[in-house]
């Protein structure tokens, strides 16, 4: 987003992203904490599928980018990093994550290294 932006912006409740054929694409901003990230991990491997349905087939699904910021306290509950490391690196520039720690005391691995803000 740039200054002035409109964006949608919606908390809480039960949610889904379930984009038609023939949708114009939409830049998508998933935030997660902790647990939370449940949901939002099925939306991110649903866009997966649909972006990978969309190269195999041809099809009229137009897919636009997600970006997802997940926090935890530290890397270690982080669920599914090791699914969404392989996501961003399925579909680079597509799907995106930067992971946010508020209370990591040990070394954070050379993987998630790049990744990775916070303390």
């Amino acid at each position: 987003c740039t200054l002035d932006s409109e964006v949608a912006l919606r908390v809480g409740g039960d949610f889904f992203f379930d984009p038609q054929p023939g949708d114009s694409p939409v830049k998508l901003v998933l935030i997660a904490g902790g647990v939370g990230i449940n949901p939002l991990f099925s939306i991110l491997l649903h866009i997966a599928d649909l972006h990978g349905y969309q190269e195999g087939k041809g099809n009229e699904y137009k897919m636009g980018t997600v970006k997802l910021y997940y926090s935890a306290k530290n890397t270690s509950e982080l669920l599914f990093k090791k699914n969404i490391l392989g996501l961003m690196n399925g579909f680079p520039g597509k799907i995106t994550c930067c992971f946010h720690v508020t209370q990591q005391s040990s070394q954070i691995c050379k993987e998630l290294q790049p990744h990775v803000t916070g303390k």
